[in-house]
């Protein structure tokens, strides 16, 4: 059966980490549209949204997304992270894969606790210079303070404090609970907890997988 999954995720869950073991290991191409959008910083459609800061309107994203779609290197299978975002984007995506006669297998749910969500964002330490990333409880530098790689003095990015994380949870909350409706109902939804080691997380995204679709 064709592999074409979508993942969901609050920030802060390791959402990125399992983007790239499911990829690799399923076959499958790893699709994020904030990586698609940023490579469009230069179409005209796009051009005008990126530079004001407004939002990008629905219709645009599901274009972008179903132009990609049809590449030759997601025919064998698709892994969308940050898409959809809202109801209208997933009913519009639903009917343009009836159209090639495929459609969504399956749409995984990374769940964490918000208080786990606070403790794992602030305390996560950026390397200004390299770009290395840290954090004091899960991954602590080996000096305090100092980047491993070069030396550099580590920083807590901006977004990363108590009261910003808990506005990104809600941001989070709100897009995503009509949607995990939708595909609760769709009967495609698979819940992971999250709480669990990278590759523990995994190890349950890939025994569903190899139990469930043939």
């Amino acid at each position: 059966m064709e592999k074409n999954f979508i993942l969901f995720g609050p920030p802060g869950a390791g959402k990125g980490t399992q983007a790239k073991m499911i990829s690799k290991r399923f076959e499958v191409l790893h699709l994020s549209t904030g990586d698609m959008i940023r490579e469009a910083k230069d179409d005209p459609v796009f051009a005008p949204y990126l530079t004001s800061g407004q939002l990008v309107p629905d219709q645009i994203i599901v274009d972008m997304v179903e132009k990609r779609l049809q590449r030759e290197d997601c025919k064998s299978g698709f892994l969308l992270d940050g898409f959809p975002r809202t109801l209208f984007q997933a009913e519009e995506l639903d009917k343009f894969l009836k159209k090639m006669n495929r459609k969504i297998t399956e749409v995984f749910c990374i769940e964490v606790p918000e208080e786990d969500i606070i403790k794992r964002l602030s305390g996560r330490r950026v390397c200004p210079a390299c770009g290395g990333s840290f954090n004091l409880v899960l991954k602590p530098s080996k000096k305090e303070g100092v980047c491993d790689f070069c030396g550099a003095k580590l920083v807590q990015r901006k977004d990363d404090n108590p009261d910003t994380i808990k506005e990104r949870l809600d941001v989070y909350k709100k897009q995503t609970e009509i949607l995990i409706e939708y595909y609760t109902k769709a009967g495609n939804i698979v819940r992971v907890d999250g709480t669990l080691s990278p590759e523990q997380v995994f190890e349950k995204i890939e025994n569903f997988v190899n139990n469930n679709i043939k």
